[in-house]
């Protein structure tokens, strides 16, 4: 605790990361407040029906990104969603198309140019989706939860319709801009941090509903809190020693001297990181997960029905079999486009540097690529077991809320995002040399996980 208050002080002593932190809270407080701020034309005494219908599933975990914004028919309903897919599609077309990968290689430029597509697409993305998401809203709403600008008030007017659809996709650009005011002028990681806030703000709900559940239970209720409690330490711990779980590779640099000066001779590790590939794997395994249920959902069939039915069960056995092999798969899918073991064994050899017993070039890119296929098959069988703890945890009778807090994309995002946001603010203290935390020389920085 004490060294905790001294940390609390060096940051105070420091005026520029004072204000940053500042300026993200108040970023942080302007999208909370958002997150109340109805469509114009809604009744917010009347969303009952679409609390309930966001409290499970697709929708669920759409409502938790956004902070409960889906379901309270916010201006920012559709959140930083939309961005993340169109980044997705952007980072898979630069594996494909040539003029996305010179982009890439054009440094600074090319990282602009990238950006400036990401936001034309997220625009485009989001405008298919605001007109989903009002169809849904009016078929999930009484009639008279919609203020009725039509001649015979049966209906919403062409006019909610439109308006509605220029406010969400001005919020979530709106929600965009946030992000990269967070990252520009705040602690950094600004998308990140607003998907955490989105996930973090459902905790004390969460949270608090197991408690009173817990609490009118006869016969042990609050014992088995407290055992929720532990066992949800535990999986976090555990969480935490995946995203920060390296193997790190000796690479040796070459004596050369240049003038009166030596360089190189020295001795560096290559830190290959276990799970590489984050959450990604999670995403795009729960998409395809969720294909069966919008089958069901628009099919009459009752073979289809029979065959579908125990995928959709989310604590059924098969489905989280499936599930769990998806992610080992994409695991390994995301890894391999997003780490080129050619290009790094290219780098070493521009920079005088080579693995000791490994030839460089050729050979330095194929021992790279086992260590990493090596490494990669725990981290995807522990990312697996984390996705499917929370279907554990509702089989134990934990509450369908507070049981995604048990694994998941939201667990994962969560300690990756914070573990980041610690280095960021941990850099600021060392660059000052604090004693608070450079005195035992063990502070290291931590991998967030790349979402």
């Amino acid at each position: 605790m004490k060294k905790l208050i001294e940390i609390f002080r060096n940051i105070n002593k420091i005026e520029e990361l004072k204000k940053r932190i500042l300026y993200t809270l108040g970023i942080i407080l302007v999208y909370r407040f958002g997150s109340y701020v109805v469509i114009p034309g809604v009744d917010p005494s009347m969303l009952s029906n679409l609390q309930n219908q966001a409290s499970s599933g697709l929708l669920g975990l759409l409502n938790m990104f956004s902070g409960g914004a889906f379901s309270n028919a916010s201006v920012f309903a559709l959140g930083i969603m939309p961005y993340i897919s169109a980044s997705i599609v952007i980072q898979l077309l630069g594996m494909a198309i040539p003029y996305f990968q010179r982009l890439q290689r054009e440094g600074e430029s090319g990282r602009r140019k990238i950006n400036q597509i990401t936001r034309y697409l997220t625009v485009v993305i989001v405008a298919f989706q605001a007109p989903g998401y009002i169809a849904n809203l009016v078929s999930q709403l009484p009639p008279e939860a919609i203020t009725p600008f039509s001649p015979n008030h049966t209906s919403p007017s062409v006019f909610f319709w439109i308006s509605s659809t220029i406010i969400l996709i001005a919020g979530t650009l709106f929600v965009m801009w946030l992000g990269e005011k967070i990252t520009d002028k705040g602690i950094g990681n600004g998308i990140s941090l607003i998907i955490m806030i989105g996930i973090i703000a459902r905790l004390p709900f969460a949270l608090f509903g197991e408690f009173i559940s817990r609490l009118e239970e006869q016969g042990g209720g609050m014992v088995y809190f407290l055992l929720e409690l532990v066992v949800l330490v535990f999986v976090i711990l555990f969480t935490i020693l995946l995203v920060q779980g390296t193997r790190k590779i000796p690479v040796q640099y070459a004596k050369r001297i240049v003038g009166n000066k030596q360089y190189g001779g020295v001795r560096q590790y290559l830190p290959l990181k276990v799970n590489a590939a984050g959450v990604m794997p999670i995403i795009f395994a729960q998409a395809i997960m969720f294909l069966p249920i919008t089958l069901v959902g628009f099919s009459n069939s009752d073979s289809l029905s029979g065959f579908a039915a125990a995928f959709t069960n989310y604590n059924g056995f098969w489905y989280n079999f499936t599930f769990f092999i998806l992610i080992v798969l994409f695991t390994y899918f995301y890894t391999a486009i997003t780490i080129n073991p050619k290009q790094m064994a290219e780098d070493l050899k521009k920079n005088g540097g080579f693995i000791p017993g490994v030839k460089p070039g050729k050979q330095t890119a194929e021992y790279l690529d086992t260590i990493l296929s090596r490494i990669t098959l725990p981290g995807s069988i522990f990312l697996g077991i984390i996705a499917i703890l929370p279907a554990f945890a509702r089989l134990a009778g934990v509450s369908s809320a507070f049981a995604r807090f048990f694994g998941g994309t939201s667990l994962l995002i969560l300690v990756g995002v914070v573990l980041d946001t610690l280095q960021q603010i941990e850099s600021y203290l060392l660059m000052r040399h604090y004693d608070g935390l450079t005195k035992s020389g063990r502070i290291k920085g931590r991998p967030s996980i790349g979402f």
